[in-house]
């Protein structure tokens, strides 16, 4: 363990070389998934916050995007985040963050508060509850995209996955309609329990956790127009501010790839619209010079704690 830390304060020093690690988090399932075996679940997340705690200093994000603007982080320094606001955010991954005495950042996209379901969720389970042993798919008119085969989870996964890849970057309206026709295809019951609802938020802040704007509905920034963008961002922030009484400063780019889901004029606009930091899903550590408005993050998923340690190792290396 101490020779551990050694490494990672050599490449995460404190001060004016200071580099800030930011993990980011979507779900913390209750058991394994088996279309989402890689997925984090609760006996995962503990293992991880075990390490966190014994190998790095975290701090509050907002505190942590001062220190680095000032050149005094502490070594091996590091934020959690979470994306996109699911219910397990607040029903399995608060108390475990609460017995490490961890804070977080909660992004959250507010139109799926309150019984709300994100439309990769809709196609996703879809495909999990449809009792047919293929699913016909040509109705959507997609190149393809025919008959798939739903028997064995590998199947399904694939099928998830496939469907995804061809609706994502759709226009947001179109991609609301693909993934109704699936829904309609599959004939499956859908959830509306899978994102938090409002209370679930408060709580989250009453708790000490930050809270982020993550838009409205998820979109891809970049296929947006200045107008829709613009609208996206404020509406999201002010709902929340609505529901905890606090200002929200944090933004995180939906899906987050530098270039390709967001662009200069997104960081702009998030500069414009007052957000004293931003987060992308581009790897990477944040140093003295990087754009608070573009903060790298990182996924180390390892399941033994040297693996992690070595792999947060060589992020911190290549940034």
């Amino acid at each position: 363990m101490t020779a551990l830390r050694g490494l990672l304060s050599l490449s995460s020093p404190g001060g004016a070389r200071g580099r800030l690690s930011i993990l980011i988090f979507h779900r913390v399932l209750a058991a394994p998934d088996p279309l989402f075996p890689g997925e984090v679940d609760a006996a995962a997340f503990e293992c991880i916050c075990d390490w966190i705690s014994a190998l790095f200093n975290v701090l509050p994000l907002d505190e942590a995007v001062e220190r680095l603007r000032r050149r005094d982080l502490p070594a091996r320094a590091l934020a959690i985040t979470f994306d996109d606001g699911y219910a397990d955010n607040h029903d399995i991954a608060l108390p475990i963050l609460k017995r490490h005495g961890l804070t977080a950042t909660f992004y959250i996209s507010t139109g799926f508060l309150d019984g709300g379901r994100m439309w990769n969720d809709s196609v996703i389970e879809a495909i999990r509850g449809c009792a047919l042993p293929a699913l016909n798919l040509a109705l959507l008119g997609l190149d393809g995209l025919g008959e798939l085969p739903l028997g064995a989870a590998t199947e399904r996964r694939a099928a998830i996955d496939t469907v995804l890849g061809k609706i994502k970057y759709r226009p947001v309206a179109e991609r609301l309609q693909l993934v109704s026709l699936v829904a309609q295809c599959s004939g499956a019951e859908m959830p509306t329990n899978l994102m938090m609802r409002s209370e679930a938020v408060r709580a989250l802040h009453a708790a000490g956790m930050q809270i982020g704007a993550h838009t409205v509905s998820h979109p891809i920034l970049a296929t947006l127009d200045a107008d829709a963008a613009r609208q996206e961002i404020m509406q999201s922030r002010e709902r929340l501010e609505a529901l905890i009484g606090a200002p929200v400063r944090s933004f995180a780019y939906p899906n987050g790839v530098p270039g390709k889901d967001y662009t200069a004029d997104s960081v702009t606009l998030v500069k414009e619209l007052g957000f004293d930091s931003a987060v992308t899903t581009g790897w990477g550590a944040a140093r003295h010079g990087t754009d608070l408005r573009q903060l790298p993050r990182f996924s180390p998923w390892d399941r033994t704690q040297s693996r992690f340690a070595l792999r947060m190792m060589r992020n911190l290396w290549s940034s």
